[in-house]
């Protein structure tokens, strides 16, 4: 059974209009999040209640410390939308959990996607001042979380470094590694610039700096998105150790995320996005960087899966979607047809048994037949 944090205001959904066709709020909405304490279940919580506080709209919040078990309710139809990390990659990829057999390339699409930043957080007094730096040094990973895994691998291919040229240090949780560099066990890792676990290791002997990733290092950025094409440079200015008067070029990617699946109304999918839009007066209140939500910041390309018909309808309407941005689009969906369509290929020529089996043969099938780059983290 699923904890549910419940959230009552009113019974009627209500008809929203936008442009020629009226959209409609369901009268109920369940979505999922991240576990309670977490800033994306913060956040959930905080657009849920903005919503209500102006819709007749009921919302109900699932959460979970799993990428599947995030997911798995909104597969199953039990879950309207998931506030989600990069999870949603690695399910529209059919890699990782998602490379199981009842599993594979997911049809899911985003809502919105509000911009955050990412960076190696390095101990200040290893002498790292580029991202080239960081080759030899003691590099954190962390068993079962791909998620963080692969972000490390990109940055590191920033410089064109590998595993292989660094240290790998492998932790059984995140937060383990904090500790390990403020105890001199540990060099790098990847992180967010605002947590509280910045802030320690910044205030610890060791201090704190970050590499930049600067925008102008085209080649850099190429073998970044060869890892993962959801990363796009963000100029951070908030932060431990960072300021309006100390800023720094830093990676951006998206989290949370807001997703859903495909078949999900576009009209129901709009009216979400509409809702929001109207609510940012509350929304921006919640954190420091809740104001990101705004659909014309939140609604732009790149993302971790392709944008739902009934956001792009609704920023379109708005201006803010534009050429590029469907550029963008119709590149991302060709590639999840392509996964899809493999996938189904693959399984007809699978001959082994075994989800340990399939899951060689599908990472091989990848690589080799469809071209795509090693998932392995």
């Amino acid at each position: 059974m699923f904890k549910r944090r419940e959230m009552l205001l009113g019974s009627t959904a209500m008809m929203l209009a936008g442009g020629s066709a009226q959209a409609k709020l369901p009268d109920v909405s369940v979505w999922t999040a991240y576990d309670l304490g977490s800033s994306g279940y913060a956040e959930a919580s905080g657009i849920a209640d903005a919503i209500m506080k102006k819709q007749p709209m009921k919302v109900r919040i699932v959460p979970s410390g799993t990428s599947i078990g995030r997911l798995l309710p909104m597969k199953q139809g039990k879950a309207n939308y998931g506030f989600l990390a990069n999870e949603l990659y690695f399910s529209a990829e059919g890699t990782f959990d998602f490379a199981a057999p009842s599993w594979g390339p997911q049809d899911v699409r985003v809502v919105l996607a509000r911009p955050a930043s990412n960076a190696m957080a390095t101990a200040g007094d290893i002498g790292v001042k580029e991202v080239k730096d960081l080759k030899g040094k003691r590099i954190g990973y962390v068993k079962g979380n791909p998620s963080v895994n692969v972000k490390t691998d990109a940055y590191l291919a920033f410089a064109g470094l590998t595993r292989a040229d660094v240290q790998v240090v492998w932790f059984g949780s995140y937060n383990a590694m904090k500790t390990a560099v403020i105890n001199n066990q540990l060099d790098s890792f990847s992180s967010v610039t605002t947590s509280a676990n910045m802030r320690e290791i910044e205030a610890s002997p060791r201090g704190l700096t970050y590499p930049p990733f600067p925008p102008s290092d085209k080649a850099g950025w190429d073998r970044i998105r060869a890892v993962a094409d959801f990363f796009e440079p963000y100029h951070e200015t908030a932060g431990a150790g960072i300021s309006k008067e100390k800023p720094i070029d830093l990676v951006g990617y998206r989290y949370p995320i807001i997703a859903t699946y495909a078949n999900t109304s576009a009209d129901e999918v709009y009216s979400i996005v509409k809702a929001i839009d109207e609510s940012m007066d509350l929304i921006k209140a919640i954190t420091a960087s809740a104001g990101n939500w705004a659909p014309n910041i939140s609604g732009k390309p790149p993302a971790d899966a392709p944008w739902h018909e009934g956001s792009i309808r609704y920023l379109k309407e708005k201006g803010i979607w534009k050429p590029e941005h469907q550029a963008w689009q119709d590149q991302r969906m060709a590639r999840l047809k392509k996964v899809q369509a493999g996938w189904a290929d693959a399984q007809k020529k699978f001959k082994g048994q075994g989800d340990e089996a399939w899951a060689k043969f599908w990472e091989e099938y990848r690589v080799k037949t469809l071209g795509l780059a090693p998932s392995d983290a």
